[in-house]
């Protein structure tokens, strides 16, 4: 069984970060190791909520598990708090890392044209500087933006996503991927470019007039376990993309209408048969 270690967050109650990676991947036939840097009562767009920073603890954890010989076919990274926690992640990709290891990082810090509260654009150079160091990057355009010092626009074409895509590449990432790009009404997806091909791809799917906190995590975990299962990048995707829209129209349709994130949980049986699909598509 392939076995990935995802470094991020745990939000006790949201449905995201840690407990959004760690159920999605593990249903996707992968074992799921997690490096926990903080410990939240529920995500931030709560209000009053508590937060143990768990930064001491990264290198002895991983430490212990050097020493015991662990290897894993995939480092994967969401929300990292800190610059100190940054440090830490370049450390465990040069420990852990190796031809046989793929580093996927999605560096969570920015939307919709606007950094979160917690950071500032000395942080986004050195989510720049992380990024640098991966195998495949996922970041949303205002992301993008920060880390290249690129205009954000609400409105776009298609020359503006290349022009970003190509300056992505050029932080180091072998293969770079836009997330929540949308090229025409009604419909949105990703758009990346394979720096070892020189090739671009693209899948858009329905846009769904909605907005819920954790999708971003969801897309990312279904990618990363997707790849580890060995989908190709399109395929990988485009199984992403769908079940992120999927759970939403799911999520809209429930009558409590959750507010603080999306019914994954429902949708899991039908990630885990396009998954099986998928794979036997590309056998």
């Amino acid at each position: 069984m392939k076995r990935i270690l995802t470094i991020q967050d745990i939000s006790c109650l949201g449905k995201c970060s840690t407990t959004v990676a760690l159920p999605i991947i593990s249903a996707m036939g992968v074992e799921t190791v997690i490096l926990p840097t903080a410990v939240l009562s529920t995500h931030t767009m709560f209000k009053n909520f508590t937060v143990k920073d768990l930064t001491d603890e990264l290198i002895p954890i991983t430490e212990h598990w050097k020493q015991e010989n662990f290897h894993f076919d995939a480092i994967y990274t969401g929300y990292l708090g800190s610059a100190e926690e940054i440090d830490i992640a370049k450390k465990i990709f040069d420990t852990f890392g190796g031809d046989d290891t793929k580093i996927i990082i999605d560096p969570v810090m920015a939307d919709n044209g606007k950094l979160y509260p917690a950071f500032d654009e000395n942080y986004a150079k050195l989510n720049a500087g992380l990024c640098g160091k991966a195998d495949i990057i996922v970041p949303n355009i205002t992301e993008a933006c920060f880390m290249t010092d690129t205009e954000y626009k609400e409105v776009y074409d298609e020359a503006y996503v290349k022009e970003l895509l190509d300056k992505l590449a050029k932080l180091g990432s072998k293969i770079v991927i836009l997330t929540g790009v949308s090229l025409s009404d009604g419909n949105t997806g990703l758009y990346g470019y394979d720096t070892t091909t020189g090739q671009y791809f693209i899948y858009q799917n329905e846009r769904i007039d909605a907005s819920f906190h954790g999708t971003g995590d969801i897309f990312a975990s279904v990618f990363t376990g997707a790849i580890t299962r060995g989908l190709s990048l399109e395929a990988a995707g485009a199984l992403a993309a769908d079940y992120t829209k999927d759970t939403i129209k799911v999520t809209l349709d429930n009558p409590e209408k959750p507010w603080y994130g999306v019914d994954f949980e429902a949708t899991i049986p039908l990630l885990v048969q396009k998954l099986s699909e998928a794979l036997h598509q590309e056998a």
